[in-house]
């Protein structure tokens, strides 16, 4: 952990930790208080529907509710493609402040919309919510790579993933029937989220702008130094400084990458299908599935809904405990290894599921079905819950890192809408055959890994340019 100090730990956490709280908080918040929100739509919103169904089997309370859960992705979607813009237009760290004034606005209109009956503005905000996650997916592991050391990079950028699983987990506790998942304090749950947001207005300017932005796309070299001397302490920045004006002077050449070039130049082609592969595969992995339906999946194994909540809890916590191991191993064990052990381990897990789902009438199974959840977290988070954020930033200069980002977490965001979407209606169609075609998708994932991802450990920007160079 050679090259760790106090500045440096305060500008991760004053950055990745509180930009991606909300990516997380907000994936997982709406699992546990899914039953009284839904009787908040059924009675107080939707008036005429049929009352003499449970509001989880109205079809319009179901239909509201899949466009609530389903509309944060949207807004992800809307966020990736505008990070490349916010990312070059404000900076690294000037853009997550700015994308903190969504925040409040969510909060807002979730915390509110029970006051005022509207699912509108419950939608609304989590559609804002989402613009915001989507524009803190792209812009937080930016700023985490730049500010990184070569050899604490991979360690570094696993903290965006880190803070992920841990917010998962938070939503998860605090949306129990027991705290706020009731019908009086579901609306205080929603509207948590300003609490971080308000601490980085507090925390983030302290911390410099990305050192790489200041040299590389504003030419302000004594800028870029002090930023980097901040970060860095006692340590020389020579090097460093030496590395990055290597860096600015092929960006001389290279000039700034659009769209239209990320797609168009040979060079970039391989790293972005890389990038864009990696990301399709971390969301249909069938990993956000269990993260929205987890408390549905157990249900339906047979388990009594209290204790598939405590069920999803027990996952949570391994999702943020395999995560750390991740961060431990990634700058020994290498991205493409743990990336293959995640995937083969996804993919015994969702047969074992599919298994478990057969044979759920026998007395013993529905807990096996439980362990297998568990497992195939674990094996999500040991490498393709975390490995992919960062993976972009590894694969791109400074040109085409902005431009490479967006793409890839609107991608990203694009994938998990579809599965977040789609799952219901194909578990109705196919029943527990649906695990058969994650499974599937995994084994191509796990294909395409083994001879198309490279290896990026303690390599430099340059360094991996030049493998793809070589390769072409």
């Amino acid at each position: 952990m050679a090259g760790v100090n106090l500045r440096l730990v305060f500008a991760v956490i004053s950055s990745a930790c509180w930009s991606s709280f909300q990516h997380g908080y907000n994936t997982g918040v709406l699992n546990a208080p899914q039953e009284v929100m839904s009787d908040w739509l059924q009675l107080d919103v939707l008036n005429g529907t049929d009352t003499t169904k449970k509001s989880t089997e109205d079809p319009k309370v179901t239909s509201v509710w899949a466009v609530a859960v389903s509309i944060y992705c949207v807004g992800g979607m809307i966020g990736g493609v505008v990070t490349g813009y916010v990312a070059d237009r404000f900076g690294r760290k000037g853009g997550l402040l700015i994308n903190n004034a969504l925040v409040f606005v969510a909060a807002v209109l979730q915390g509110f919309s029970k006051a005022a009956n509207s699912a509108v503005m419950l939608i609304l905000g989590r559609l804002v919510i989402g613009i915001n996650s989507g524009l803190a997916a792209g812009i937080a592991p930016m700023y985490l790579a730049e500010i990184s050391p070569v050899s604490l990079r991979g360690s570094i950028g696993t903290v965006y993933q880190l803070v992920i699983t841990s917010t998962i987990l938070l939503s998860q506790v605090l949306g129990l029937s027991s705290i706020l998942g009731t019908a009086e304090g579901w609306p205080y749950l929603l509207s948590l989220v300003a609490l971080p947001a308000a601490i980085q207005y507090a925390t983030l300017p302290l911390c410099p702008e990305s050192p790489k932005f200041l040299l590389l796309n504003r030419g302000k070299e004594l800028h870029a130094q002090r930023a980097l001397n901040w970060l860095r302490g006692a340590v020389a920045v020579h090097g460093e400084m030496e590395e990055m004006h290597q860096e600015a002077e092929k960006n001389k050449v290279t000039k700034k990458v659009t769209l239209r070039e990320l797609f168009s130049n040979r060079s970039l082609r391989q790293p972005l299908l890389i990038a864009l592969m990696v990301m399709i595969a971390q969301q249909l992995s069938g990993i956000n599935v269990v993260i929205f339906f987890s408390t549905d999946i157990f249900v339906k194994a047979g388990i009594s809904r209290i204790n598939s909540q405590y069920a999803t809890l027990g996952m949570g916590a391994m999702n943020v405990v395999m995560t750390i191991v991740s961060l431990m191993l990634v700058e020994c064990a290498g991205r493409k290894t743990l990336l293959l052990t995640g995937f083969i381990g996804m993919f015994i897990s969702t047969v074992a599921l599919f298994v478990s789902n057969i044979y759920s009438d026998v007395s013993w199974v529905p807990y096996l079905c439980i362990v297998v959840v568990i497992v195939f977290v674990m094996s999500f988070a040991i490498g393709p819950g975390s490995i992919p954020w960062f993976l972009v930033t590894e694969l791109f200069n400074q040109s085409a890192r902005p431009a490479a980002a967006s793409v890839a977490v609107t991608v990203n965001w694009t994938a998990n809408f579809i599965v977040g979407l789609s799952f219901l209606p194909l578990t109705l169609a196919l029943n527990h055959y649906t695990y058969l075609i994650f499974a599937a998708l995994q084994a191509l994932f796990i294909v395409f890994i083994f001879f198309k991802v490279p290896e990026t450990k303690n390599k430099t920007v340059e360094e991996i340019s030049a493998m793809f160079r070589q390769q072409l």
